[in-house]
């Protein structure tokens, strides 16, 4: 799964139609660039791709008063609002992706109904689960992993990591299951983008060919 794709079409679907300007100040402005590949030449690459496989509609506006190329704006199509949901719903379940898909992915759950979300994360404690009995089953001895020396550090590597992210995921369920933050299915949940014009704090001020695009 791809982190840039799930970003860029939730980025875009929290605007309605949106440039590719737009959307990079908004992955700056939630960090993405810091925790994923989310760099203003993938931003920029990702759009076009995606205009092309029809997940978004490319709309080429007038240029500024101040004159320059006209700035392109982009929608997000049936098809891809279909392939956002399938990367968000597959990205909540999946315990053992890339810790940028896992991230995006808490940044958007809220898109979905709440019964659905908590079901979701309910799924990925049942595959780390099952997941962490086969590495104690299958790999580590009967005696305990000291049994392989220093190699049965990973063993150990593994199965704190199993359980520690079943602990967040529980937690998380659990925090959900209170009515924690406003799901889809309840109003207008939660937007963090930054308002026509307003000043990104967490900018990095690097400037690329396509910004002005």
């Amino acid at each position: 799964m791809s982190a840039i794709r799930l970003l860029v079409l939730g980025a875009v679907r929290q605007h309605g139609r949106a440039h590719g300007y737009q959307v990079r100040g908004d992955l700056e402005y939630w960090g993405a660039h810091e925790w994923s590949h989310a760099k203003p030449g993938s931003i920029y690459h990702a759009l076009k791709q995606m205009a092309k496989q029809g997940l978004l509609l490319a709309h080429e506006i007038a240029p500024s008063t101040a004159g320059g190329p006209p700035r392109t704006e982009y929608e997000v199509t049936r098809q891809g609002t279909e392939e956002y949901f399938a990367l968000l719903r597959e990205a909540l379940v999946t315990y053992d992706q890339r810790g940028d898909m896992k991230t995006a992915a808490l940044g958007f759950m809220v898109d979905l109904p709440r019964a659905e979300a908590v079901e979701l994360l309910k799924e990925r404690s049942r595959r780390i689960e099952a997941w962490r009995a086969s590495v104690t089953e299958h790999y580590v001895p009967e005696g305990g992993s000291a049994q392989l020396g220093h190699i049965g550090e990973i063993m150990n590597m593994w199965v704190h990591t199993a359980d520690s992210e079943d602990a967040w995921t529980r937690g998380l369920v659990e925090r959900l299951e209170t009515g924690a933050y406003t799901f889809a299915d309840e109003g207008e949940p939660f937007v963090g983008v930054l308002a026509e014009g307003e000043e990104n704090p967490y900018a990095t001020g690097e400037r690329h060919p396509e910004d002005d695009r």
